[in-house]
């Protein structure tokens, strides 16, 4: 019985992990979107960085950026490697602009940042969805607008919030401009989505 108890209360064996790491990872990446949601400056994105959040939200764009018919060669659409790409090519691009400008941030800590705050694009694009659902018109595209516009610059405002202080002051506007061309080009993709 004692051996029993011994064997339970072991930590190194593999076949009784707890859920805590997991429920501590999530709780922190849900912090993260609420940090995102409600932008101020602060620097728990760039000192509890991660890459979950960033890597679900690319996800969850490329999937809703995808066309109706994967199998279709005519529908001309952006397929889910395309999408995945363009998020992370350009992440990458801004993290290594704002590095060679002489920013004190990381790599990852940049990336994270830049990751997480897809999260309004990623919302506008599942009520994109939604309103296409609708009959289309011009109606049907001025909401879409409003709405992409609405959140490309929530995005923006919420990264810079995030990515000014690591920049050296007379540089910051060459750092932000690639925040602003990444997003407005991913802000386009769901524009001109169409089912």
């Amino acid at each position: 019985m004692a051996k029993m108890a011994e064997a339970e209360a072991s930590p190194g064996d593999p076949g009784t992990a707890s859920p805590r790491p997991l429920m501590r990872d999530l709780k922190a990446v849900g912090k993260k979107f609420m940090h995102v949601l409600y932008p101020r400056r602060s620097n728990t994105l760039l000192r509890d960085w991660d890459l979950w959040g960033p890597l679900i939200l690319c996800v969850a764009l490329a999937l809703m950026l995808q066309r109706g018919s994967a199998d279709s060669e005519k529908d001309g659409g952006p397929q889910f490697a395309e999408v995945f790409v363009i998020v992370w090519f350009g992440a990458v691009t801004i993290t290594l602009n704002s590095k060679l400008l002489g920013g004190n941030i990381s790599f990852f800590q940049s990336l994270c940042v830049l990751g997480y705050c897809i999260l309004p694009l990623t919302v506008a694009m599942l009520i994109c969805r939604l309103v296409l659902l609708a009959q289309p018109g011009p109606i049907n595209f001025m909401v879409r607008l409003f709405v992409v516009t609405m959140m490309f610059a929530w995005s923006v405002v919420a990264a810079t919030a995030f990515l000014a202080d690591s920049q050296p002051p007379n540089r910051r506007v060459l750092a932000i401009y690639p925040v602003f061309l990444f997003y407005f080009v991913i802000s386009w993709m769901i524009l001109t989505f169409t089912p």
